[in-house]
């Protein structure tokens, strides 16, 4: 069946290039009600010194064995001197952040679900009902049956190739998939980019601190203690030219 599946042109037209234009305006509409939206994130200092003071020592952690000794041994005791270390002089106190009594944690998060979350819900079923059953195009390589469920949703068909795209998934990938386009229209720095918006939060939860800044430090702190320093680049430049 799969070899001798011919697609309807109209499927083109009625199907194929609608889904692009929807999905490509709702990136637009969302880009400018999030501006409309968005407000002035008022950002701690303190904190903002504290998250890169913990990824530096991090990074000194793990790759530190690409520096000699005594940089190593400088670098450690910036973080752990007992009496000028950055862990042992820093003093802070663990701050419980409540979204349920913060009313502009509550409001951020509202606002991410009603410009991210709420849209791709609305038209992706929208677009699974008013389009279902439809196989819009095949990708131009073979792929194994485990791509089935992905790229052929709401098209049930046991015999169906892999490698045909149903209505429903082809919505999907044109959400990820238009990130050059608006950035061609909208600029580098957009909301309708569904895959930047992924990348913000999770960049951000990796640059948020824990709860608690001092067990924090103190857990970087023994890290950094227990860690050993090993030279992997030492006499380097004599295995090179040997």
């Amino acid at each position: 069946m799969a070899d001798d599946l011919v697609l309807d042109p109209d499927i083109r037209i009625y199907v194929f290039v609608p889904i692009v234009i929807i999905t490509f305006l709702v990136g637009i509409i969302r880009h400018y009600v999030s501006m409309l939206l968005s407000s002035q994130k008022k950002v701690d200092i303190v904190q903002v010194q504290d998250s890169q003071v913990m990824i530096r020592a991090r990074m000194l952690r793990e790759n530190g064995k690409y520096l000699p000794e005594q940089s190593y041994q400088m670098r450690r005791a910036f973080f752990n001197d007992e009496e000028t270390g950055y862990f042992k002089t820093q003093k802070r106190q663990a701050v419980q952040q409540n979204p349920m009594t913060d009313p502009s944690m509550m409001t951020e998060m509202l606002k991410g679900n009603l410009t991210n979350v709420l849209p791709m819900i609305v038209i992706g079923g929208w677009i699974n009902w008013t389009f279902s059953g439809f196989v819009t195009t095949k990708v131009p390589f073979p792929l194994t049956l485990r791509f089935k469920p992905m790229l052929q949703r709401g098209v049930e068909l046991q015999s169906l190739d892999a490698s045909w795209v149903s209505s429903a998934s082809w919505y999907f990938l044109n959400v990820f998939g238009l990130r050059s386009i608006y950035t061609l229209v909208l600029g580098e720095n957009n909301a309708a980019d569904q895959s930047r918006v992924m990348q913000d939060q999770m960049s951000g939860a990796a640059m948020s601190m824990p709860p608690d800044p001092k067990a924090a430090f103190k857990a970087e702190w023994e890290a950094l203690e227990c860690a050993k320093h090993i030279w992997v680049l030492k006499n380097s430049e004599k295995k090179l030219f040997s």
